[in-house]
């Protein structure tokens, strides 16, 4: 009986999860029942593409190093109109300091510093009060200071599934230059 629900409780036990959910965790929910991970790979990858193939208003995916169902991004608008609420964007500060983080990470407060030329401890307390930074650890230096790095909401903001998949230094150049000729 359940093996020939696995795929609906998969789907179920994705749903009702408020963040992206492992294979290894949902592996833990269904080993009592003698499920095998793989086959819970082989139904996460058939949901994945019936989902896609479907082309309805969410899809199923691999974020965060677990899966999660996402609305489209073509819905984000409706989205919002349902929300009623504007999304605060993060300000140029913000998001420089977080693209520094990312691609530096662990790194201390005066790193950040020296990177942006100025002062960066509000921005980044308001980066770890949104979820995105957070303390990692303490650097192994006199005076022992305190090391930040990215969270997984901030892989879930950015869809990724992990920092692997940022852009590299030189496709951003390649980014800017193509932006460059534009205008």
């Amino acid at each position: 009986m359940l093996t020939n629900n696995l795929k609906n409780i998969i789907e179920a036990i994705i749903f009702t999860s408020d963040s992206p959910i492992s294979v290894d965790k949902i592996h833990s929910i269904l080993s009592a029942e003698g499920f095998e991970k793989r086959e819970i790979v082989q139904i996460l990858k058939e949901l994945k593409e019936e989902y896609f193939l479907r082309q309805g208003g969410f899809t199923l995916e691999e974020v965060a190093g677990g899966y999660q169902f996402r609305t489209r991004p073509e819905y984000a608008g409706w989205i919002r109109k349902l929300k009623s609420s504007r999304v605060n964007p993060l300000s140029p500060a913000a998001l420089e300091t977080l693209a520094i983080v990312a691609y530096q990470q662990p790194i201390t407060k005066m790193e950040i510093d020296r990177f942006r030329g100025v002062d960066s401890g509000g921005v980044i307390r308001g980066l770890m009060e949104r979820r995105l930074v957070k303390i990692v650890g303490r650097k192994e230096i006199p005076g022992r200071p305190i090391l930040y790095g990215t969270t997984k909401r901030f892989l879930e903001m950015f869809n990724l599934k992990d920092l692997s998949e940022l852009p590299t230094v030189k496709e951003l150049q390649d980014l800017e230059g193509y932006e460059g000729k534009r205008k």
